[in-house]
């Protein structure tokens, strides 16, 4: 499986971002071990989506990232 995330980050920012290991993904967050959210600790898993197709995954993350993909995320999470 291939998993879209959004993290809440300590500036209230949302971050989007995508893996096909959501465990291992949110730990190396939490141990500041990824450099777009190091400085941005400490972070809350606020949703995922499950996707079987890791095209699919990537599409709706780069949905997510950009346009109206951002005013969803502000909507809903």
């Amino acid at each position: 499986m291939y998993y879209v995330y959004i993290l809440l980050c300590k500036d209230s920012k949302p971050y989007v971002d995508c893996s096909s290991d959501l465990q291992e993904r949110i730990e190396r967050h939490k141990k500041g071990q990824v450099p777009a959210t190091k400085k941005r600790l400490p972070i809350n898993l606020v949703n995922y989506i499950a996707f079987s197709d890791k095209y699919k995954t990537f599409n709706f993350e780069k949905y997510l990232k950009y346009s109206s993909g951002r005013a969803f995320v502000k909507k809903h999470f």
